[in-house]
């Protein structure tokens, strides 16, 4: 079993920024992908961000060029570093985790992100 906690998040003013953190602890035999979703009130829940083990990402249109994620793969912890958010971007954050060989998602349990106008 794996264990994800996130940090981070909070309120900001439009134009801000807030970096949130995600990790994983538990039995970690071995983690492949990490990232990020969002889910906003009466919508779906989307990928915001995505990166490999060996540091390829991917990112959401609406948030390339203003969010950047990385990984700490010694610590098992994954970052989102947002920068330039708007109102559109809040949301309850969810990190995620790819692990062992059968590629099992684990989730964190959210963290609220609300950016003011």
């Amino acid at each position: 079993q794996v264990q994800l906690v996130e940090s981070g998040g909070g309120l900001v003013q439009a134009g801000g920024s807030l970096r949130l953190s995600c990790a994983a602890s538990g039995s970690i035999f071995s983690i492949n992908a990490m990232g990020w979703y969002r889910q906003a009130p009466g919508k779906q829940r989307e990928l915001v961000a995505a990166i490999t083990s060996g540091g390829s990402t991917n990112y959401a249109d609406s948030v390339k060029g203003r969010f950047t994620i990385s990984r700490d793969n010694a610590k098992n912890t994954v970052f989102l570093q947002m920068n330039s958010l708007k109102p559109e971007d809040t949301a309850v954050y969810y990190c995620y985790c790819d692990a062992g060989g059968l590629r099992i998602r684990y989730w964190g349990q959210g963290t609220q992100v609300t950016v003011s106008s």
